[in-house]
């Protein structure tokens, strides 16, 4: 800035020294040409004058030229600092902009990270969802399975049971036999002893008396062949024989039975004389105990009784059918439905129908003659249905089978003979099965309570059938199956069948191998 204020002195200064350089020469050249002597010092002081001058002039020009160095360097850095302001200005315009756009970016980065997180609960609800729905997948895999395993475990154990006592029965009969095998031995051997007394005693007396005595007896043995005391004792000897039975699965039982029914074969006596009054009074003994067979056994125990009673549906009729009266009471969200089933038909017909006002085919097994035979439609709230494989019911055995339905999962469940024959997911989720309405068995309903046709009449028997409000575990199932008695909860059973119509009837059985 000192720079900035010398600059009008030193322009000032130049004119006043050319000014005084113009009147010095001005004055020296007006002086009269007297003397050349005294010019001389004047030249000599007009060259120092010009000299002095000529520096003073290249001083005032350097010095001129550093002001004029020093001004244009001012006022480049006015400039620079002009244009510097300039672009604070626009780098304070551009942060400003540059500001809001960040703001809103951020802005926009919150509402994105807000989103995210949102949608990363939604995804962590899924996520447990799917874990959960998939561990029970897997649980109730690994339960069914299970299941499975100990039902199989149950039918060795079973087997083997039955081996064991098929095995003491057969041990039984074989000491029955043996017994039997001493016994007659023993009475074959007294009689053919006393035979031969009665032979010996008969070669004594005289040929006349002998003729005498055994005329009669050879009048009767050529009319018959035989005489009646040795056909006595011939059917004495072959009674054991007939009577006692010997198991067939067994070939070491049918391989000893053939033995001592060679043993037990009729004795080979030669015809003789008539028979003593000692020896008729032998052969008309009755057996012994062990050689009757009892005219009635007594009846096997049950293995399976948490049956109570069974309906026979004989034929395929539209008047066949039981009824609830009332049915359910009740709203149902989870359902199970287990019986025993037993059929010679070709075909399951329809087990339940449920009908109200509003829909005739709330809850429905529904099964027909026609093809294919070896499904049931499982029908809730119609047209909604999904097909069970019943066709290994259709061999004239019993089979236990339990439907369950859950509205809650969405889910259903078939088990046939403790194990698990079907299952399926999104089969009317929320759905709830309405109370007052009309409950059937062995009739599938096209109208409340009626509309009946022969095709899909029920043919067979059912036995144990009993309905819960809930869904079973696979354990209960499985217990019911094995007459362990019923799972608690029951909504309905066949104590609660109210009208047999047709030729329905109802025969009470607590055990299932007692109903028939």
């Amino acid at each position: 800035m000192r720079r900035g204020f010398g600059m009008p002195a030193a322009a000032s200064v130049v004119p006043v020294a050319l000014v005084l350089a113009a009147a010095c020469l001005r004055g020296a050249l007006l002086q009269s040409p007297g003397a050349a002597e005294p010019r001389r010092p004047l030249f000599e002081r007009l060259r120092r004058l010009e000299a002095q001058f000529r520096q003073f002039q290249e001083v005032t020009l350097m010095r001129l030229q550093e002001t004029a160095e020093n001004y244009n360097l001012s006022h480049s850095l006015h400039t620079k600092m002009d244009r510097l302001l300039q672009k604070q200005e626009s780098l304070q315009l551009v942060a400003n902009g540059s500001r809001a756009s960040t703001q809103e970016e951020l802005h926009r980065l919150q509402t994105w990270v807000k989103k995210l997180e949102r949608n990363s609960k939604k995804q962590a609800v899924r996520i447990r969802a799917l874990e959960g729905a998939w561990q029970d997948t897997r649980q109730k895999h690994l339960e069914s399975r299970l299941s499975n395993l100990t039902q199989e475990l149950e039918s060795h154990r079973e087997d083997f049971r039955d081996v064991a006592a098929h095995q003491q029965s057969l041990q039984k009969i074989l000491q029955s036999l043996q017994d039997a095998l001493r016994r007659q031995g023993s009475k074959l051997g007294s009689i053919e002893r006393k035979l031969k007394s009665l032979k010996q005693k008969e070669e004594l007396p005289s040929p006349r008396s002998a003729a005498r005595g055994s005329g009669p007896e050879k009048a009767s043995e050529a009319a018959g062949g035989q005489s009646p005391t040795l056909k006595k004792l011939r059917a004495k000897h072959r009674q054991p024989g007939g009577h006692l039975e010997v198991p067939a699965e067994s070939p070491a039982a049918l391989q000893r039975g053939s033995l001592l029914g060679q043993a037990a074969s009729p004795l080979q006596v030669d015809p003789g004389p008539a028979s003593s009054p000692e020896q008729q009074t032998l052969t008309e003994q009755p057996p012994g105990p062990a050689e009757q067979k009892p005219p009635g056994g007594p009846r096997k125990p049950g293995t399976r009784c948490n049956v109570d009673s069974m309906l026979v549906f004989p034929n395929a009729s539209t008047e066949n059918f039981a009824a609830f009266q009332p049915g359910l009471q009740t709203s149902l969200l989870e359902l199970s439905l287990c019986s025993w089933v037993r059929t010679s038909a070709r075909y399951l017909g329809t087990i339940l129908s449920y009908a109200t006002e509003e829909n005739d085919n709330k809850l429905v097994l529904h099964g027909r003659d026609a093809a294919p035979r070896n499904s049931l439609h499982f029908v809730i709230g119609d047209p909604a249905f999904r097909e069970l494989p019943v066709g290994a019911v259709l061999d004239g055995r019993w089979h236990h089978a339990c439907i369950i339905w859950s509205s809650i999962q969405g889910r259903y469940w078939f088990y046939l003979d403790r194990r698990l024959a079907s299952l399926g997911s999104n089969f009317r989720k929320g759905y709830e099965i309405p109370p007052q309405g009309s409950l059937l068995l062995g009739q599938e309903q096209d109208t409340l309570g009626g509309g009946f046709d022969s095709s899909e009449s029920f043919v067979g028997l059912l036995a144990g059938f009993a309905m819960w409000g809930r869904a079973l575990l696979p354990g209960e199932v499985s217990s019911i199956a094995l007459g362990e008695g019923l799972p608690h909860g029951t909504v309905l059973t066949l104590a609660n069948v109210s009208m047999l119509s047709g030729s329905v009837r109802k025969v009470d059985c607590t055990c299932l191998e007692h109903c028939l």
